[in-house]
Parts: structure tokens; C-alpha cells; sequence
């Protein structure tokens, strides 16, 4: 792969390349796809929807709102840090007027971006979702449905539907939010459809970026970008676009580090554990003089934190720009923080946070509520929907129909208006699905 075409600013609907030298630096087109996600509906709605404790009520616990945010902030830094040694090392790159900030802003807005296809309730919600089609009454669309439409459906994924969200045309709103294809490069960490599944242990296959609604567009994108196809089988798959590796990182620097300062804020892990676990990371870095002047809880951890976040985002930066023809040439399989000489730290800290914070029974309860209302919502919306398409609705059919906004209509296509009616559940907020299905249940008016 090449980083020029990497690197392209086209967008969907150009009839011409657009140029870096071209571009307004007072308003890059890469800065542009920052404004574009921020101000979305799609993303204001991650302000209430769960990154790890459901229905949080306690202000200093995450969001995927605030989550997002500070993954586009770290993203940010490893875009500049790596970029200025890749200008470093293909000099052309600066002649056609590239600079660090662009790879800054490129990794910045996909990592904004990266949960905004996720639906509520957390990871939960997305199992939840599948589920009710690979094992509950959705199942019965399955003998209606190709393979991989039902596949789309039965392991519904964030992913795509982000994918989805930032590209999906209607009357109007062509192409979506209009993104350049290098941030949709960027934004994919899996590219490749969803049968089958996990056909190698390579990181970009663990799950799915796309879903068969936005096949066509992605092969288009991935054509301008020039990534390599990555099997000769009768699928779709691609090699990742190389920054697609710097999103990852930032993601998985913030959800280790912060998630284990939320799980030490709300005394479900004492804090002896941040020193004796995140001393590892920080090493030098730590001032032990000002560490011991510092008088409260949030004040230390949030110290160690932001060592500890620096120093990923040196040790990722170093690991990208070591493999970086590995990766350009579609040989490097693995996460970055895989070959990090913390990852057996980051391992420990991550089970930690998975028996103390992701396993607790206040979790686990919440989950289980979340788990329910969407499946609810889904056979509601789904029958509703299946009775209309055979032209057989009855009248509380139509009543339900009636909520769906009209974007989300689909009546001639029953793969995509059961895409649809998955995407707009997914797209709402937990307060939102939460007094919907009280509704829709009977029990507020």
C-alpha cells in the first residue's frame, strides 16, 4: 500500500482527485471530518449510553461520550508522533503538501467516531441485538434472508453500523456525512464482511466493518485507498488501512487505563492497586515526591493515569513506526499493544477491570435490564414491520410504525428494513430506549 493514496481526500460524490495543495489551511478537509462526526445527531447521542456501568447517575464515570473524546485526543497524539517520521521517511509526501497535523486529524476523527455505531447498554446491547436473531424469535427471518443479509443481522455489529451511519445515503444527505475515504479508512478496524467468521486470528478479522447494504461503497473506498485484498476465497476482505492501527491503540490505551481509574473512583477496586499496577507503566516518569503531595483520591489517580497514557502513546507510536513496511504490505496481524513490552501489565490490568468492574453484580444486574428492553424493542418493532411488508398490518402494527422515523422506512426490502429498524434501536440513547419501552409497554403515558 501506498501512503499517497492513503491519504486521499476524496469524498463520496467527487467527480475529480482532490488535492492536498489545493486544500484551505485555514479549514483542512481532514478537520472538516472532525466537525462533521462532532456535530452529528448520531454522536451527541453517546452521551447517554453506557461504556461500562448502565444508567450511571455518579458524574466522573464514563460515557461513551467522554470515552470518545478522549480516544480522539490520544488518537490525535499518536497520528502526529507517527506522521512526522513517516513525512521523515517518503520526503514526496511534504512535496504534495502533507503535514503531521494531517495524520493528527485523520486518526483524531476516526477514533471519535469509533463507538458511534454502538447501541445502547454497552457491549451488552450488541449482544443482545444478535442474539435476538441468531437465537430468538428474529430467527424466523432466516429462511427469508441470503447467508451473510441474516449473518449482517445475527452478529449485529457496532462496527458496521458505524460504518453505516457515517456513509448512509437518503433523499438529500447523499453519501452520509461525506467523510474523506482516508478517515473511513481509518475508521475500519475490520475490514471484511460478516461470513465468515474469524477465518484467520488476525486482528482485522476478529469481527466485521461492514454490512452488505454498504458493500458496494466500501469496495469503492478501499479501491481509491488502494488496500490490499487480503484472501482470493469467495468473500470480501481487505487488509486494514495502516492508521486503522493507531484508532485501535488509542482505543485500547483509554479503555484499560480509564475504565480501571472509574473501577478505583467508585471503590470497586481500592487504589492501592493504581500505584502497584500502573507504577509499572509510568517507571521513571513518576515524580514520587509529587505523587505523595497530592491530597485526594481522583487527584493521584488521574496523576498516574496521565503518565501512564503518555507512555502508551510513546511505546504504540514506536511499535507502528518499527512494523511500518510489515504493515504496508499487509503482513502484520496483531494489535499494536500486542508486541508492547507492557502488554503482560496492561493484561493484568484488564482482568482486573473485567472481575471487579465488568463482572459486579451492579453490572450485571443493569445488563441484564438493558438486555431485555432491547430484546422487547426488537420483536415489537420487527413483528410490526414483517406484518406490514406482507401487507397483513394490524392496527397496533401501525401505531408502532408510526415511531419509526421516516429515514429508517424501508418497505420494499425486508433485509434492509430489519437493518433499519436495528440501526435506529441502536442509534438511541439508553434514557431514550429506557422511556420507549415503558411506552410501549403501557406502564407510562
Amino acid at each position: 500500500m501506498d501512503w499517497e493514496q492513503l491519504l486521499s481526500l476524496r469524498r463520496y460524490g467527487d467527480k475529480k482527485k482532490r488535492t492536498r495543495r489545493s486544500e484551505n489551511e485555514i479549514r483542512l478537509g481532514f478537520e472538516v471530518d472532525y466537525d462533521r462526526v462532532i456535530f452529528s445527531s448520531d454522536f451527541r447521542s453517546l452521551q447517554d449510553k453506557t461504556q461500562v456501568f448502565p444508567f450511571s447517575k455518579t458524574d466522573f464515570v464514563h460515557t461513551r461520550l467522554t470515552h470518545s473524546l478522549e480516544v480522539s485526543v490520544v488518537g490525535r497524539s499518536l497520528g502526529r508522533k507517527a506522521g512526522k517520521e513517516v513525512l521523515c521517511r517518503y520526503p514526496n509526501l511534504s512535496r504534495l503538501g502533507y503535514k503531521t497535523h494531517d495524520f493528527g486529524s485523520i486518526v483524531a476523527t476516526a477514533s471519535l467516531a469509533h463507538d458511534i455505531g454502538n447501541p445502547p447498554f454497552g457491549h451488552g446491547g450488541e449482544c443482545a441485538m444478535g442474539n435476538f436473531f441468531e437465537t430468538g424469535k428474529g430467527a424466523s427471518f432466516k429462511r427469508d434472508l441470503i447467508d451473510k443479509e441474516f449473518a449482517d443481522l445475527a452478529s449485529f455489529e457496532g462496527n458496521a453500523n458505524g460504518f453505516k451511519i457515517l456513509t448512509d445515503s437518503r433523499e438529500g444527505v447523499e453519501g452520509g456525512l461525506r467523510l474523506t475515504y482516508a478517515t473511513l479508512g481509518a475508521f475500519t478496524k475490520y475490514p471484511k464482511e460478516s461470513l465468515p467468521k474469524k477465518p484467520t486470528d488476525r486482528v482485522m478479522d476478529k469481527k466485521f466493518g461492514f454490512f452488505q447494504s454498504e458493500k458496494e461503497q466500501f469496495k469503492n473506498i478501499s479501491s481509491d485507498l488502494g488496500l490490499m485484498k487480503s484472501n482470493t476465497n469467495n468473500y470480501l476482505s481487505y487488509q486494514r488501512h495502516p492508521l486503522a492501527y493507531l484508532v485501535e491503540a488509542a482505543d485500547d490505551i483509554c479503555y484499560t487505563i480509564i475504565d480501571f481509574e472509574d473501577g478505583i473512583n467508585l471503590g470497586l477496586i481500592p487504589e492501592e492497586y493504581a500505584l502497584e499496577y500502573l507504577s509499572k507503566l509510568v517507571g521513571d516518569s513518576l515524580y514520587k515526591s509529587k505523587y505523595s503531595n497530592l491530597k485526594t483520591k481522583p487527584d493521584r489517580i488521574g496523576y498516574l493515569r496521565a503518565i501512564a497514557i503518555q507512555t502508551l502513546i510513546d511505546e504504540a507510536t514506536a511499535i507502528f513506526l518499527d512494523n511500518e513496511m510489515q504493515i504496508l504490505n499487509g503482513n502484520f496481524d496483531s494489535s499494536l499493544l500486542e508486541h508492547s513490552r507492557f502488554s503482560t501489565q496492561l493484561e493484568d490490568i484488564v482482568a482486573i477491570s473485567r472481575e471487579r468492574l465488568y463482572h459486579s453484580v451492579e453490572v450485571t444486574e443493569k445488563e441484564i435490564s438493558g438486555q431485555t428492553i432491547l430484546r422487547n424493542l426488537l420483536e415489537g418493532f420487527t413483528k410490526a414491520y414483517q406484518n406490514s411488508y406482507l401487507d397483513r398490518p394490524n392496527n397496533m402494527d401501525k401505531l408502532i410504525l408510526r415511531l419509526l422515523p421516516e429515514r429508517y422506512l424501508y418497505p420494499d426490502n425486508l433485509y434492509k428494513g430489519l437493518l433499519n429498524i436495528c440501526s435506529y434501536i441502536a442509534g438511541l440513547s439508553d434514557g431514550k430506549v429506557t422511556n420507549l419501552y415503558s411506552k410501549l409497554s403501557g406502564s407510562v403515558f
